[in-house]
């Protein structure tokens, strides 16, 4: 080694101590010199006196045992050679220990409840205290666990840990270490949570009858609450999901591990599972057992509603709900149609092989209609026949209407109605339901006609949306939920033809006051057209859509403005077919509404030639007021 006087690194040349009594400490002197250093120590300015509890190691380090307040101070260590020397300052505290109070020490909770560990330390007043919790010597993290735990600084020497809503797995040992500058001290507690039971293990399905299924498991965890009972559920593509089912014995007690599945249903896939129940709840179900097949059986449970459906003449119509496949019980199910006429003895029965079936219909050409029958509805399966249902009465079809309307009348209303009137053969077998109406246009096959049909006892219907002036074949008949009977005579009607296309031109008023006279060229209708019977004059005041109607054979009217402003006049022709075009619109004002002014009359003419005044003038006004 390269001769040099002693020297300490920087980080060692002045340093704070700080411990506890009754503690050792070790303060250190390795000064790095060659030759090897001799080391001196002092306390304070005073050379080291040396004891059994404070002694001077081998290579140089001063170690204190069992300190105590007296060895509070300054110690200083001093290295030399024959090169030179150095020395360290090293600064002592001894502080009161600290001491940590964990309450409460052993807790017992269920599931769902709250508690708050309380962490008391009793520290040197000169020190701060850091609180630090910890589940089975793992630190909790607060933010990861749900708003569980919460931490609570009470005050500077206190701390205390909230936990909320306790589940299972917050069961365990809670730990509170405190932490200061002189030393670090822990306490732990122990949390148990009662809670309901866990899953209980596999469930094995041990022997299968038709109505049977035994059954063992394994228990699962307890929670620290005694399983008082056990229930059993199944599930089958029936089900509405899980249901209980009733065991054998009726109550599995918490310290049975087989039971017995009893009243299920034979030739059914059923899964099973098993929950368990103490006196804090019931826990998670079991994982499910294997799928498993109840054995056949013979089929209990006969159809439901037997009843009549209409039908033709001469059948029987019977209908009932057919059994669900949950109650067939067997492969080969089938049903047993049994009948006999009313007051008879001897039971007619026929085979449906079909489980989905839901009607039989027995023809006989020489049952009357409406003959009451006596019927019942059996199953049967490949172990054999189940029961019949009960008997009810049901009567033969009345089959279909027999007879077609009669006095049919069609009368044409406009150029799109048509009105058709018709009565009810009384004399007609196959009571109506009601009445359906054909009709077709004169050039077309009775086959494209248009349908209509009307319910109950109406005799009589509106056909709307016709074309104009065209020639309509209709027919009427009866029908039932058996069919439909024969069709009446055909009888003919023509819609109206269209109303006048032109609409009233060259009009003509003159206003006198809150009077206006009217006058107009007459409608000449074009060929197709259906004649002019008259004129309707159409009243409004501007902004309103209810109008005044005025009817007239002329070609002239006089119209009284009721009220103060301005007033919209058309003119129309009127016809069978119905109301032909609007005129232009006129636009009059009225300044008086009603009252007879001197105001000097003026005359208005709308699109008109001379002549046309001429004649229009001699129509509207008498020769003394010209």
């Amino acid at each position: 080694l390269t001769a040099s006087a002693p020297s300490f690194p920087l980080n060692q040349m002045r340093k704070t101590i700080i411990i506890t009594k009754g503690q050792e400490v070790v303060i250190e002197c390795k000064p790095q010199a060659s030759p090897k250093p001799t080391i001196t120590w002092k306390k304070g300015d005073k050379p080291l006196r040396e004891s059994k509890r404070i002694t001077i190691l081998p290579h140089g380090s001063l170690r204190i045992l069992n300190a105590s307040k007296s060895d509070e101070g300054r110690y200083l260590c001093q290295g030399v050679n024959v090169f030179g020397s150095a020395e360290i300052i090293a600064s002592l505290s001894v502080k009161e220990p600290t001491r940590i109070e964990l309450t409460p020490k052993k807790i017992e909770l269920t599931v769902g409840e709250s508690i708050v560990l309380s962490c008391k330390a009793i520290h040197d007043s000169t020190l701060d205290v850091t609180f630090y919790w910890t589940l089975n010597g793992q630190p909790i993290d607060f933010e990861k666990e749900g708003g569980h735990f919460e931490s609570i600084k009470a005050q500077a020497s206190s701390a205390d840990l909230m936990i909320r809503n306790i589940l299972l797995m917050h069961a365990g040992r809670y730990g509170c270490r405190v932490q200061t500058a002189a030393d670090t001290v822990s306490d732990e507690t122990e949390l148990l949570v009662r809670g309901p039971p866990g899953p209980p293990g596999v469930v094995i399905v041990e022997e299968i009858t038709d109505t049977t299924a035994t059954l063992s498991w394994s228990p699962g965890a307890d929670n620290h609450s005694p399983i008082s009972l056990y229930n059993l559920q199944a599930r089958s593509p029936f089900s509405l999901g899980w249901q209980i089912v009733k065991t054998v014995p009726d109550v599995i007690s918490g310290d049975m591990e087989s039971a017995m599945a009893v009243e299920l249903n034979p030739w059914v896939e059923y899964e099973f599972r098993v929950v368990a129940t103490n006196k804090i709840g019931t826990g998670d179900p079991s994982a499910p057992s294997r799928v498993i097949r109840t054995n056949e059986a013979v089929p209990k449970t006969p159809p439901a509603n037997v009843s009549g459906k209409s039908g033709r003449r001469h059948e029987l119509v019977i209908a009932w709900e057919p059994v669900s496949e949950e109650f067939q019980n067997g492969e080969g199910f089938g049903y047993i149609v049994a009948f006999r006429p009313n007051g008879t003895r001897g039971w007619k029965e026929k085979m449906v092989t079909s489980s989905d079936a839901s009607k039989f219909i027995y023809r006989d050409e020489s049952v009357p209609p409406l003959t009451p029958f006596e019927v019942k509805v059996g199953v049967y399966n490949n172990k054999g026949d189940g029961p019949f249902s009960p008997i009810v009465v049901i009567c033969s079809a009345e089959g279909e209407p027999t007879a077609a309307p009669i006095d049919v009348k069609a009368t044409s209303l406009s150029v799109s109605e048509i009105l058709v009137a018709w009565k009810h053969n009384k004399e007609s077998l196959g009571r109506p339901e009601g009445f359906e109406v054909g009709y077709w246009k004169d050039m077309e096959q009775e086959e494209a006609a248009e349908k209509v049909k009307t319910e109950g006892n109406e005799s009589s219907i509106l056909l709307t949306g016709l074309e104009g002036n065209t020639l309509y074949h209709l027919t009427v008949r009866a029908y039932n939920a058996a069919g439909y009977g024969p069709p009446s005579t055909a009888v003919r009607a023509a819609t109206k033809k269209s109303p006048p296309s032109q609409a009233p031109s060259n009009i003509m008023w003159i206003q006198d006051g809150s009077h206006v006279s009217l006058g107009w060229e007459p409608v000449r209708p074009l060929a197709n057209e259906s004649d002019v019977m008259g004129y309707k004059v159409l009243l409004r005041q501007e902004g309103q859509s209810n109008s005044q109607v005025i009817e007239t054979q002329k070609t002239s009217a006089v119209v009284l403005l009721p009220d103060v402003g301005v007033y919209i006049i058309e003119v129309c022709a009127v016809s069978e077919g119905g109301d032909g075009t609007a005129s232009p619109q006129i636009r009059v004002p009225s300044f008086s509404g009603g009252k007879v002014t001197s105001a000097q009359s003026t005359l208005h003419v709308l699109s008109t030639s001379s002549s046309s005044v001429t004649l229009l003038l001699a129509l509207m006004v008498p020769s003394s007021s010209w």
